[in-house]
């Protein structure tokens, strides 16, 4: 008889630059994961983890020509930026190339919410479509429940962030969710993936239901509030993030053949 399979536990780390190197290890994967849903647009698109007072980002160049695709991004390609912008020069990739926007929205986000390990942030289609709309998700489905009353609206764009207000801004407008827009902010890089790959997915379907529902002449059917609330505490906490994102990671490992390894330096 095969063993029961156990349940999947989150690693633990003593050493606190295996900790890091797993950490990098990690984010390099979350973007390749992202680019294989196709969440990429051109240099747009980010994904930071906060290390103590620092910040791991990938590395992207003022140029599309130069930049790295999501697919390609190693750990070698990321930096490690404190709060200040400034990119530690012995813990980075090559590269030194820092993207402004990136720098200016996720360091307020990080700095706002210090719980937020990981935040990701990308221009992906049915997001972008539905946050034209200025209107929250509608607790339609099991899926979008999670969301319920936990992700914010941000309507003021005034352009490409390029000060710091206006990263102070988008901190503002998320306040204690852990969305906005299609900005996922949670305590863990394998919950932060989950939670953005569900909710491109549901403002897919929230989209599909309204159109389906006009021309039907229907309003759609709502979950009430109540079950809603209760699905969200199951589906929305940490732990569910966490645990429905680690398969994510599992694929990606077993398509590519690369697991985690740490050699310490000498």
């Amino acid at each position: 008889m095969a063993a029961p399979l156990s349940k999947p536990i989150a690693p633990t780390f003593s050493d606190p630059l295996e900790h890091r190197a797993f950490l990098k290890f990690r984010l390099a994967q979350a973007y390749r994961i992202f680019g294989k849903y196709g969440y990429d647009e051109g240099v747009a698109g980010h994904i930071t983890v906060r290390v103590r007072v620092t910040l791991i980002s990938v590395s992207q160049f003022t140029k599309l020509r130069q930049g790295v695709h999501f697919k390609l991004i190693q750990p070698e390609d990321l930096l490690l930026v404190d709060h200040g912008g400034k990119i530690q020069e012995n813990e980075s990739g090559p590269s030194r190339w820092l993207n402004r926007a990136a720098y200016m929205i996720h360091s307020a986000v990080h700095e706002a919410r210090p719980d937020a390990i990981c935040a990701a942030h990308s221009h992906t289609p049915y997001a972008k479509a539905f946050s034209a709309l200025g209107i929250p998700l509608d607790p339609l489905t099991q899926d979008s429940c999670a969301f319920y009353e936990d992700h914010a609206l941000y309507s003021e764009f005034r352009g490409i962030v390029d000060d710091r207000e206006e990263g102070l801004a988008i901190a503002n407008a998320l306040g204690s969710k852990k969305n906005h827009g299609i900005l996922v902010a949670t305590k863990s890089i394998e919950s932060t993936v989950f939670y953005f790959i569900s909710l491109e997915k549901c403002c897919k379907v929230q989209m599909v239901v309204d159109q389906a529902a006009a021309a039907r002449g229907l309003k759609p059917r709502l979950i009430d509030p109540a079950s809603a609330t209760q699905t969200c505490e199951r589906l929305g906490s940490e732990m569910g993030g966490w645990f429905n994102g680690i398969p994510e990671f599992q694929l990606l490992e077993h398509e590519e053949g690369k697991r985690f390894e740490y050699v310490p330096a000498p």
